[in-house]
C-alpha cells in the first residue's frame, strides 16, 4: 500500500508539473492572463472560517493578505495534483482492467472537476459562460495531467517489478 501510495504521490507531482507546463505555455502563446479563481476560493473560505481577507483588511496589510491568498490559491493546485496521484495509486490496484488511456482520462477529469466544482458551487466560476476556449483552457491541461499521471504511476511500477 506505501508502495502504491508514493508511486501515485510522485506521478501526481509530474502529472501537476505537466498541467502547469501546459497551462503557463498556453499564457504565452496566447496572451492571456493568469486566472485568479483560486486565490478568490481561498479568500472566501478564509471569510466563511472567519479568518482575515483581503476584503477584510486595512490598507497596511491589504497586499500582504492578497499574495497569501494568490500563494495558498497556487498550493491548492499541488495538492489537487498529488491527492489525485495518491487517490489513483490506491485505486489502481483494484481497477487493472481499466486501460491507461482510459485511466488518463477519468484521472484528468477527476482533477478537472476537483479544481471545478469548488468554484462553481461558492458562485466564483460559471462554466456557461467560458466558451469553447475556457474549456480547452481547462479540459487540455487536465487531460494532459491525467495521462502523465497514469503513465508515470505505470512505469514506476514497471521499473520496480524489474
Amino acid at each position: 500500500m506505501w508502495q502504491n501510495t508514493l508511486a501515485g504521490a510522485i506521478s501526481g507531482t509530474v502529472g501537476t508539473f505537466a498541467l502547469d507546463f501546459t497551462t503557463y505555455a498556453d499564457m504565452a502563446i496566447r496572451g492571456r492572463s493568469s486566472s485568479n479563481a483560486p486565490a478568490q476560493l481561498v479568500k472566501i473560505v478564509a471569510e466563511k472560517a472567519g479568518l482575515p481577507s483581503s476584503a477584510s483588511t486595512q490598507n497596511g496589510h491589504r497586499q500582504q493578505i492578497k499574495n497569501r491568498e494568490n500563494g495558498l490559491g497556487s498550493l491548492l493546485g499541488y495538492v489537487n495534483g498529488v491527492g489525485m496521484g495518491i487517490l489513483y495509486g490506491l485505486l489502481r490496484s483494484r481497477t487493472e482492467q481499466v486501460s491507461t488511456p482510459l485511466a488518463g482520462i477519468v484521472v484528468g477529469l477527476a482533477a478537472m472537476a476537483a479544481s471545478d466544482v469548488p468554484l462553481v458551487s461558492l458562485g466564483i466560476s460559471n462554466p456557461k459562460t467560458w466558451g469553447l476556449s475556457g474549456w480547452l483552457s481547462d479540459l487540455i491541461p487536465h487531460l494532459i495531467y491525467g495521462f502523465v499521471t497514469v503513465s508515470a504511476y505505470e512505469a514506476i511500477l514497471n521499473n520496480q517489478e524489474e
